[in-house]
């Protein structure tokens, strides 16, 4: 692990990577508020034509939604440039079972997303359950889950999120809504978003690099850091997020970089 990084050895970390996976909230932005530094790394990589992804583990929201999200902060980034746990789901259920169907209790990104590889909406007999971020999350769906996965679907989460922030405080995420079922039919889900590699094996694969050219960027220890050591793929932990530098004590593993913000590379 590497901190107090010099202004050479950070130009010669950036210029060794040829591709960049970013997380975006305390990455890129927080709530609504675009972090220090963020517009001018941005122009850099498209500046000097370094492929990057900005990935997310919500499913909420489809690459469309994103950049448009982050066009509203000033960011010009086209939707290409987005990978979504949703996306991630979508080609692992494709390659598993193909034309199959789903269940699913989530919000459009994630909908979108499966149909568009080729996986149909199904609430009578379907391959899987899928579960993601729903506001629209209710007792019957939970109930229809739940028999259904008796019935024989098996049961995907997106992601392992508890929890998501909102302005204000925090929203139950993937991991707590889809806990009742798991509880109910005695099935354990196979979650598809960070930590798990396959995530960041689909965003390399999308970002069309390989693994010792790309540097993985994110605020959480126990997502972005530990997805790259997974992968044997180099990591920048930032400190602008929800972890602190005395928090690294906690782990046992380390980042292969610990950065003030992505703003290190642009100072």
């Amino acid at each position: 692990m590497k901190t107090n990084l010099t202004k050479e050895e950070l130009e010669a970390v950036f210029n060794s990577k040829k591709g960049f996976i970013c997380d975006m909230d305390g990455v890129i932005y927080h709530s609504d508020k675009i972090l220090d530094g963020v517009y001018e790394f941005v122009n850099r990589l498209q500046r000097e034509n370094k492929n990057f992804l900005f990935l997310t583990n919500s499913s909420s929201k489809s690459p469309l939604e994103l950049s448009q999200k982050l066009k509203r902060m000033g960011l010009e980034i086209d939707p290409a440039n987005f990978y979504t746990s949703a996306l991630a789901t979508a080609s692992f259920l494709a390659s598993q079972c193909p034309g199959g169907s789903a269940y699913v209790i989530g919000e459009p990104g994630l909908t979108y997303a499966l149909y568009d590889a080729g996986i149909s909406m199904n609430d009578v007999n379907p391959d899987y359950v899928v579960v993601g971020e729903s506001r629209s999350y209710s007792y019957e769906k939970l109930e229809h889950a739940v028999n259904l996965v008796l019935a024989g679907a098996k049961l995907i989460g997106t992601n392992t999120d508890l929890t998501g922030p909102v302005p204000g405080g925090i929203q139950p995420a993937c991991r707590a809504l889809i806990a009742p079922i798991e509880l109910a039919t005695n099935k354990q889900a196979y979650f598809i978003g960070k930590p798990n590699p396959l995530i960041m094996r689909h965003a390399m694969k999308t970002l069309g690099c390989h693994r010792t050219d790309t540097l993985i960027i994110g605020d959480r220890m126990d997502t972005d850091i530990v997805s790259g050591i997974q992968t044997e793929v180099d990591t920048a932990l930032v400190l602008t997020g929800v972890t602190a530098f005395e928090d690294l004590a906690n782990f046992p593993y380390s980042p292969t970089y610990v950065l003030e913000g992505v703003k290190s590379f642009v100072q």
